[in-house]
C-alpha cells in the first residue's frame, strides 16, 4: 500500500497540472503520509487541496452567503493562491453572467485587505478584453466588460478604465462594438453619471450620433433607444451596487489606476505549481495577516452571535405569518386578471398615434412571464378587425419582435395557431391576418421556419387556408419582390422549411403546387418543382420500359423452354 501511495506521489509531483484525479480521502492520506512539510511533495500536495478549496468555494457563492464563503476564503491561503483564484473567479463569471454583480462584490471585499488580488483579477480582465476585441470575439468580450463594469462600480477599478473601453468600442462603431458598448453602460452608467457626468455626457452624445447616421443594425439601434430610456428613468433597473451586496464603505476600498493601454503581466505561473523553498516561513506570515484580517471582524461576529438566539423567536413569527399568508392567498379562477390585461392592451393599441408610441406604451405594461402570447393575440385581433390592413400593425410586431427574442418566437407560435383555426375566420379577417403575417416574415421579424407547417396539397389544405398562402405570397412578393423571394426560397439553409410549400413526394402533389402558384402568377416560383416534375416522369417512364422489357423476355424464354420440351418428347418417340 505505501509503495502504491509512493507512486501517486511521484505522479502527482512530476505532472505540471496535477496528473490524474485523486480522491480527498487519498489526498489525506498521502499528506499524512509524508513527515517533511517543506518537501515538493507536501507542497504539491497542498497546493491541489487549495484549488480544490478555492474552486469550491467560488462556485457555492450567492447572495445569501456572501459574507460566509469570503470568510472561508480568507481562512485559505490566497496570497498563494491568487493566480487560482483570478482564473477560477473569471471563469465562473464567464459561464454564468447574471451573477457578476456576486463576484465582483467578493473580488471588492478580498480587496480591501489583500489589494494585490483585486489588481491581479483586474489586469488579467483588461489583457483578455484586448485579445478578444482583437479576434472579435464578442461573447468574452460581452463576460469581460461586464466584470470590470463591476468592478469599476464597487471602485476596485478607476472610472478611466471604463471611459477608455467606451472610446476604444465607439471610436469605429460596428454592430457587434455598439452592442458591447451598451451592455456596459447598462451596468456603470449610473456610476459614471455620478463621478464623471461630463464624460458620461460626451458617451452618450457619441451613442445619438451613430443612431442617428444608422450605419447598425436595427436591433442594435433598438437596444440604443432603450438604454436611452434606461438613462431617462435613472436607471432604477440598473442601480450600480445592489443593497445586498453594498458590504464594503467607500473608504476603505483601494481604488487600481490600470489603463487598457498600459503592459499590463499577467503573471502567468502563479496559476501552476512552483516549490516554494521558503513554504513554512511564508505560511507563518500568512497566518499572522489571516489572525488580522478576521480579528478586525471577530468583534462584528460576536454581535451578530448574541443576535441570534433574539431573532430566532423573530423568525418563527415571520415563518408563521408567511404560512398563514399563503393560506390566505385567493387564486383568481374567474381570469379576471387575464380580462383586464386583455382591455389594457386594446386600449393601449387604440389610443397610440403611431407604432412607435404604442411600442413604449405596451413594453411599459406589467405583463407576466408567460402571459406574451396575450399581447401578441390581442395586437393580431385588433389588425383583423379593421376594415383594411393598416400597416401600423405590422411596425408594432416588428418593433417587439426585433427588440426582445421572446416576443418573435411568440408570434410564431401565433402564426401556427392561426394557420391551423384559419377557416373559422371570415374573408375580411382572414386577409389582415395574411398581410399582418405576411409583413413580419418579409422583415425577418420572424423566422422564415414557420412555412414547416404549411403542406400545399389538395388533401391537407381547404379554400380557407389556400386564400392565406395565396395573400401571404402576394405581400412577399409586394415587400421583396420576386428575385429575392426566388433567393429565400432557394436559400439552402433554410430549403428544408419548404418542403412542404413544394412537395416533392408524390407527382399528383406536386403538380397541384405548380398549378396553385401559377394560378396567383407566381409560377416562376415552381421552375425548381417543374424540372423535378419532368424528371420523375422519365425515370417513372425508363422502370415501366425496363418492366416490359423484362417481361417479355421472361414471355420469350418459356416459350423456348416448351419447344425444345416438345422436340425432345418427338425425338424419343
Amino acid at each position: 500500500m505505501s509503495s502504491f501511495i509512493e507512486t501517486e506521489q511521484k505522479v502527482l509531483v512530476n505532472t505540471r497540472a496535477g496528473g490524474v484525479y485523486i480522491p480527498p480521502a487519498r489526498l489525506r492520506e498521502m499528506q499524512q503520509t509524508i513527515t517533511d512539510k517543506s518537501s515538493k511533495e507536501y507542497q504539491r500536495i497542498t497546493w491541489e487541496a487549495l484549488k480544490k478549496s478555492i474552486n469550491g468555494l467560488i462556485n457555492k457563492v450567492n447572495t445569501s452567503n456572501i459574507k460566509n464563503i469570503v470568510f472561508e476564503l480568507f481562512n485559505e491561503n490566497l496570497i498563494r493562491g491568487r493566480g487560482l483564484f483570478a482564473r477560477s473567479i473569471m471563469k465562473a463569471q464567464s459561464a454564468s453572467l447574471p451573477f457578476t454583480p456576486v463576484y465582483s462584490a467578493s473580488v471588492a471585499i478580498i480587496n480591501t485587505k489583500l489589494p494585490q488580488i483585486g489588481e491581479l483579477v483586474l489586469t488579467r480582465l483588461i489583457v483578455q478584453f484586448r485579445k478578444a476585441y482583437r479576434r472579435n470575439d464578442k461573447t468574452t468580450c460581452l463576460a469581460t466588460t461586464s466584470f470590470i463594469a463591476h468592478l469599476c462600480n464597487h471602485l476596485v477599478a478607476h472610472e478611466i478604465v471604463a471611459l477608455q473601453i467606451l472610446v476604444l468600442l465607439l471610436e469605429h462603431p460596428t454592430s457587434d462594438s455598439v452592442e458591447v458598448a451598451v451592455g456596459f453602460m447598462r451596468e456603470c452608467g449610473a456610476h459614471l453619471a455620478e463621478v464623471s457626468p461630463k464624460a458620461n455626457n460626451d458617451v452618450f452624445d457619441r451613442f445619438r450620433t451613430i443612431l442617428h447616421e444608422a450605419n447598425v443594425d436595427k436591433r442594435v439601434q433598438y437596444m440604443i433607444e432603450v438604454l436611452f430610456q434606461i438613462r431617462k428613468d435613472k436607471y432604477k433597473d440598473n442601480p450600480p451596487i445592489p443593497s445586498e451586496l453594498d458590504l464594503v464603505k467607500e473608504d476603505d476600498q483601494i481604488t487600481h489606476h490600470i489603463s487598457i493601454d498600459d503592459e499590463l503581466d499577467v503573471e502567468e505561473t502563479l496559476g501552476v505549481f512552483n516549490f516554494d523553498p521558503d513554504y513554512l516561513e511564508n505560511e507563518e506570515k500568512y497566518k499572522e495577516i489571516k489572525s488580522q484580517i478576521l480579528g478586525e471582524d471577530s468583534d462584528d461576529d460576536d454581535d451578530g452571535e448574541s443576535g441570534t438566539d433574539d431573532s430566532d423567536d423573530e423568525d418563527e413569527d415571520n415563518e408563521s405569518e408567511e404560512e398563514l399568508a399563503k393560506k390566505m392567498e385567493i387564486h383568481d379562477n374567474t381570469n379576471t386578471n387575464l380580462i383586464t390585461l386583455r382591455k389594457t392592451i386594446y386600449l393601449t393599441i387604440k389610443s397610440s398615434l403611431d407604432f412607435e408610441e404604442c411600442c413604449h406604451k405596451l413594453m411599459k405594461l406589467n405583463i407576466q412571464e408567460g402571459q406574451e402570447m396575450e399581447l401578441c393575440n390581442m395586437i393580431i385581433e385588433c389588425c383583423s378587425q379593421e376594415r383594411t390592413y393598416e400597416k401600423f400593425f405590422g411596425l408594432t410586431g416588428e418593433r417587439l419582435a426585433k427588440i426582445n427574442l421572446v416576443w418573435a418566437k411568440s408570434f410564431e407560435k401565433c402564426f401556427v395557431q392561426y394557420y391551423e383555426t384559419i377557416h373559422r375566420y371570415e374573408t375580411n379577417r382572414l386577409r389582415n391576418v395574411s398581410k399582418y403575417f405576411g409583413h413580419l416574415i418579409a422583415s425577418d421579424a420572424i423566422s422564415w421556419e414557420v412555412f414547416s407547417v404549411i403542406k400545399l396539397t389538395e388533401d391537407s389544405t381547404t379554400s380557407s387556408s389556400r386564400i392565406f398562402i395565396k395573400i401571404l405570397f402576394e405581400e412577399l412578393t409586394g415587400t421583396l419582390g420576386i428575385p429575392k423571394l426566388k433567393v429565400r426560397l432557394n436559400d439552402e439553409a433554410m430549403c428544408h422549411y419548404f418542403d412542404g410549400l413544394f412537395p416533392k413526394d408524390n407527382p399528383r402533389n406536386t403538380r397541384f403546387a405548380i398549378n396553385f402558384f401559377t394560378s396567383i402568377e407566381l409560377g416562376q416560383l415552381t421552375e425548381g418543382l417543374r424540372e423535378h416534375l419532368v424528371n420523375a416522369q422519365k425515370l417513372i417512364a425508363t422502370e415501366k420500359r425496363k418492366r416490359v422489357e423484362s417481361d417479355s423476355s421472361s414471355d420469350d424464354s418459356d416459350d423456348s423452354s416448351d419447344s425444345s420440351d416438345s422436340s425432345s418428347s418427338d425425338s424419343s418417340d
